[in-house]
């Protein structure tokens, strides 16, 4: 694939993503909005995400097997219709509007969103040609700016899902947000080769689990990075900003909005910030590094609030802070799950990798809620730094460079 070819094609892959994530951060906002508004409590909003957040996990183990065998495009295209129907599914009338149901609907949210990033990212990678100058920097840059753009776009998804509320109902932004994404559909399908990412040689089912160490290691590491930020993002912080700082419903939304938006700027420019943009990405000294310093903010901010300081003070310097950090860490794991696959497994290893980081969301969602109810939110914040521990551990088996291509130890440039 030419490097002209290669970037009309990731223009495409990444307009879509963006797309599609507008419409997950703003379905998660219309459903967190909608629902309390009907009476749920927190803790039974919480549950409508659990399928969503679980099927997760399962879209991940076999969406890359599933995108190696009839191609990323598909994989991608299903995801969008699956997420289409999602939002269709939620038009229906207040009486139909169970717990279960709901839920239902949200797990094919889940699924949708999962095959739809899994199949984004990996393109990535095959969109890339070869023999490119300064391969390592420019994959390093192509999937950061990806990735950032698309926290952004979630956190201004945030944003329409609570003025669409708001401005036409909960009903009619849904059918708004559905019908744009089907035209973003129909647009990709119609400019996006058909084969991309489609494997030359079949991987057997038994091959789903990665025998490889670096991506192995780097899984696991992946698993307890964001674990360590849902453990007290997902519901703890969102309680605490309401029940004890006394923010109103939409502070709590705009503020959390805001973080998102920075989080996925700083992660787009994280190739600028680390300074190897021009010459090679970055390895496992520098996933080490950054996790190990990510260690300080949760950890801070739990002392600070033991300490009396001020909490609001010190939950918004110290979420800034631990929200920047955050960003840089996730955007080296986001290379390096590229750098060290070959092209024709890329699909099965971003998958693969993809479960694990999905895996640690539904710990850190589940985990959320029964540790504030029992140790408030200090007690989140020290379970958050004892997974960046884990996760710096595991960090410990990571590479780092072997000559001028060692980011990639399968060969896969």
């Amino acid at each position: 694939m030419g490097t002209t070819t290669g970037l009309r094609n990731y223009l495409v892959i990444t307009a879509g993503y963006w797309g599609f994530t507008i419409t997950d951060g703003a379905i998660r906002m219309l459903v967190v909005l909608y629902f309390y508004n009907l009476g749920y409590t927190p803790f039974q909003i919480a549950m409508l995400f659990l399928f969503y957040e679980f099927f997760g996990v399962v879209t991940n183990l076999v969406g890359g097997w599933i995108g190696s065998h009839i191609g990323l495009n598909l994989t991608m295209h299903i995801g969008m219709g699956m997420q289409v129907l999602a939002l269709g599914l939620l038009t229906v009338p207040d009486s139909w509007l169970s717990i279960p149901y709901v839920m239902f609907a949200q797990a094919l949210s889940g699924i949708a969103k999962d095959l739809n990033k899994m199949s984004a990212k990996a393109s990535v990678k095959l969109m890339l040609p070869k023999d490119a100058g300064n391969a390592d920097a420019r994959l390093f840059k192509w999937v950061s700016i990806l990735t950032g753009s698309k926290n952004s776009l979630k956190g201004a998804g945030f944003f329409l899902g609570g003025a669409l509320l708001s401005s036409v109902g909960f009903r009619w932004a849904l059918v708004l947000l559905a019908g744009g994404l089907f035209l973003v559909m129909v647009a990709t399908i119609v400019m996006l080769p058909g084969k991309l990412g489609k494997a030359k040689a079949k991987p057997k089912f038994s091959q789903i689990f990665s025998k490889t160490p670096e991506i192995n290691w780097l899984s696991a590491a992946r698993f307890f990075l964001f674990g360590s930020r849902d453990v007290w993002f997902v519901v703890g912080l969102p309680v605490f900003l309401t029940s004890v700082l006394d923010w109103g419903h939409s502070e709590v939304g705009a503020f959390l909005a805001l973080w998102v938006i920075g989080y996925g700027i700083v992660q787009g420019s994280a190739p600028k910030l680390l300074g190897k943009s021009h010459h090679r990405g970055p390895d496992g000294n520098t996933a080490r590094f950054w996790v190990i310093l990510l260690v300080l903010f949760p950890a801070g901010i739990a002392i600070a609030l033991m300490q009396g300081l001020d909490p609001t003070l010190s939950i918004i310097l110290g979420l800034a802070a631990f929200g920047a950090v955050f960003a840089i860490n996730s955007a080296v794991h986001s290379y390096l799950i590229l750098a060290y696959s070959q092209h024709d497994k890329v699909a099965m290893n971003v998958g693969f990798y993809y479960m694990a980081n999905a895996g640690g969301r539904l710990a850190g969602t589940v985990l959320s809620g029964w540790v504030y109810q029992q140790q408030g939110l200090i007690g989140c914040l020290w379970w958050s730094t004892a997974f960046i521990v884990a996760a710096a551990l595991f960090s410990l088996k990571l590479p780092g460079f072997r000559g001028d291509s060692a980011a990639q130890p399968q060969g896969s440039a």
